[in-house]
């Protein structure tokens, strides 16, 4: 499906996610005019997008009810959201959430409707290199399953789940994940500078090592194990520091602690 034929689509929460999947939408094809954004205080920087693409910017909710309703707004007050949007969910309207946490049970009773995809984007869909884990329930139909795969798709790649309690893995994977790779940039930058380079040059050698090995996953099909194996010579500088590294204690377990703890928190934030 082609977003210039998707219908109208009403963003509510126009935060660095909920814009990020917005600006995806409109570089995807999807008419500026097709698109209402709903924020109490918008950001200047969501008044110059609405502006510049011929989207509606509001903040209340309109009359009338929309084909697509994308939910972007914090698990807190999730409820609240819901009571306001319920009357404008018609017979034909799809429903994506993106809140981290929010089941969609408690989406579809909230709305009083089963078509709820629940969804988790993560922020490189910015600049449309994002990664969604997505769940359908069984009233999603066919068209709707395929229209959230061309709203997701917009902003990057798209891995559909079966068991609904894996989305809070991929919030804790993939939705979190980036934060886990910036961390990373400032951990191998303050380790360079405590072996003498300065902080620019130290940041400035991180950042690059991350982004270009990034970039040679992406043009390279070999897995991960196979290119960190290409890199690592026999009893040389890399193998020195893979041995501290793929210690028992070391960043394996460290990562599955992280990755634990952000489902764990993602769980949460449902109840």
């Amino acid at each position: 499906m082609s977003l210039s034929d998707a219908g109208t689509v009403l963003l509510i929460g126009a935060g660095k996610m909920g814009m990020a999947m917005a600006a995806g939408w409109v570089q995807g094809g999807l008419p500026g005019s097709a698109l209402t954004l709903v924020d109490p205080q918008p950001h200047e920087s969501v008044s110059a997008f609405a502006r510049r693409h011929g989207a509606v910017l509001r903040t209340d909710l309109p009359d009338e009810s929309p084909r697509v309703v994308v939910l972007a707004v914090k698990p807190q007050i999730m409820g609240a959201v819901l009571g306001m949007v319920k009357p404008l969910v018609g017979a034909g309207t799809l429903v994506v959430s993106i809140a981290a946490g929010v089941s969609s049970d408690k989406i579809a009773k909230g709305l009083a409707t089963d078509r709820v995809v629940r969804s988790m984007p993560n922020t490189p869909a910015q600049i449309g290199k994002g990664i969604s884990g997505a769940f359908a329930g069984e009233a999603v139909t066919a068209e709707d399953r395929t229209l959230t795969e061309a709203l997701l798709a917009a902003a990057g790649g798209v891995v559909w789940v079966e068991d609904e309690t894996l989305i809070d893995a991929v919030t804790a994977v993939s939705g979190s994940g980036p934060a886990y790779v910036f961390h990373l940039v400032e951990a191998m930058a303050a380790a360079g500078e405590a072996e003498g380079l300065s902080p620019q040059q130290a940041m400035v050698l991180a950042r690059q090592t991350v982004i270009g090995a990034a970039a040679l996953m992406e043009a390279d099909d070999s897995s991960a194990e196979q290119l960190r194996k290409n890199v690592t010579s026999p009893n040389g500088t890399t193998q020195a520091a893979l041995d501290v590294l793929m210690a028992p204690d070391g960043l394996g377990a460290l990562m599955q602690r992280a990755v634990r703890a952000a489902r764990k928190r993602s769980e949460e934030l449902g109840q």
